[in-house]
């Protein structure tokens, strides 16, 4: 370790305690080329956020961000903040020079997404989009058995992304259920990991139809010092209009020919954060649950017919990515980890000046067929892409 990096973190919430998390153990579970600092943390309010400094062990604390960003002793912005403040705090780091790690989803629209790339590259900083699933050791299994070809040609995509955290009526009217902060629902958290993870793992999408619905359109105001780790207050009998979906279902083709199906929902009764996703090929099949984060179902046609069935593959050997770090063979790790993988590769990327996925381009590629889904619901018609999307 030859040097130091000094992270300026935006946000001090759920996500700003996985990150910070992710921060710390980098270094200590793998040889990682320089060492994060925790050097300043940035927030609105002074009091939680000192704590949160305190907790952590962030050395300084900032209530303006542009004056972070600004700071020559910080090489790396944190964005770990709601969608709709990304645009214009990573247009900010980029210009000054800053690298970036940034929350998803990426923005609030495509036009912003691609305004943000573009000002990354013209300055040259390594940014890096935190859907942190890819960083699952068994969903990077699967990345490598289909670039292996074990599945031969891929045929069928389904995922499911449920969630049951709204499912009370009386559940105040948070940030994630106003279109004016959130752009979306379902479709834009959840079905942005989805489309993350079938652009990683089966390609490029080329038409998307999509159906969305509301199931409690009015819910009691939040008091905003409640809110964090989907959990929230009402402050009163006032009442205020959901203005995003409760529920996203999408039908997608792949330019390889594959077809595909997404359901995105947070309500979903008993699954709190159910991430699933199944692919089958002509060669053999693949099945991921989040809820059992460690283990792939796998099925090969290539077992003889006395031995045929999905088998269970438990990806805690020191040959499955970054478990080598970790601990021995069938010793678990967790969500959090996936955030440490992150930080790791992204140390690395920096390190190098290079790149790291997924970026920025991977992010407004996700925004598109966000959009697309939003509009195929509103036209009730099948949205198709055209050549210029995939840059041909």
């Amino acid at each position: 370790m030859h040097k130091n990096l000094n992270i300026g973190i935006v946000g001090y919430k759920f996500m700003g305690r996985a990150h910070s998390n992710a921060w710390i153990k980098a270094p200590l579970f793998f040889d990682v080329p320089a060492r994060p600092v925790l050097k300043a943390a940035c927030g609105r309010h002074k009091e939680s956020l000192q704590e949160f400094a305190d907790k952590w062990g962030w050395q300084e604390i900032e209530t303006d961000w542009r004056k972070m960003i600004t700071r020559q002793d910080i090489d790396i912005i944190d964005i770990a903040l709601p969608q709709h403040l990304h645009y214009e705090i990573a247009i900010a780091a980029a210009r000054e020079g800053k690298h970036i790690f940034c929350e998803k989803p990426l923005a609030m629209n495509s036009r912003q997404a691609e305004e943000m790339l573009q000002v990354c590259e013209d300055n040259g900083v390594v940014h890096y989009l935190n859907h942190n699933y890819r960083r699952t050791p068994a969903i990077s299994l699967a990345k490598r058995m289909i670039d292996e070809g074990r599945l031969g040609r891929i045929f069928h995509w389904r995922c499911a992304y449920q969630q049951d955290w709204i499912v009370d009526p009386e559940f105040p009217l948070t940030w994630q259920l106003q279109k004016e902060t959130a752009q979306a629902g379902p479709q834009w958290d959840l079905n942005s990991h989805c489309v993350d993870l079938a652009r990683f793992l089966v390609g490029e999408i080329i038409s998307v139809t999509s159906m969305q619905t509301n199931f409690i359109k009015e819910r009691p105001l939040a008091d905003e010092s409640t809110t964090g780790n989907l959990q929230a207050e009402s402050k009163g009998d006032e009442m205020g209009e959901v203005t995003v979906e409760d529920a996203a279902l999408m039908l997608v083709q792949f330019e390889n020919g594959a077809i595909g199906s997404f359901e995105a929902t947070r309500f979903a009764t008993g699954r709190k954060n159910k991430l699933s996703f199944e692919i089958y090929g002509s060669k053999g099949s693949i099945t991921f649950d989040l809820e059992k984060m460690n283990e792939l179902q796998y099925f090969s046609n290539q077992d003889t017919d006395d031995l045929k069935g999905f088998r269970t593959i438990l990806a805690t050997e020191p040959t499955h990515p970054y478990i080598k770090s970790w601990w021995p063979p069938g010793h678990i790790i967790g969500y959090e980890h996936s955030f440490i993988h992150a930080a790791v590769d992204f140390l690395y990327a920096v390190d190098g000046k290079g790149t790291i996925s997924p970026n920025f381009h991977d992010g407004l590629k996700t925004i598109e067929i966000l959009e697309a889904g939003v509009a195929s619901a509103q036209s009730k018609q099948q949205i198709t892409f055209n050549e210029e999307y995939y840059g041909i």
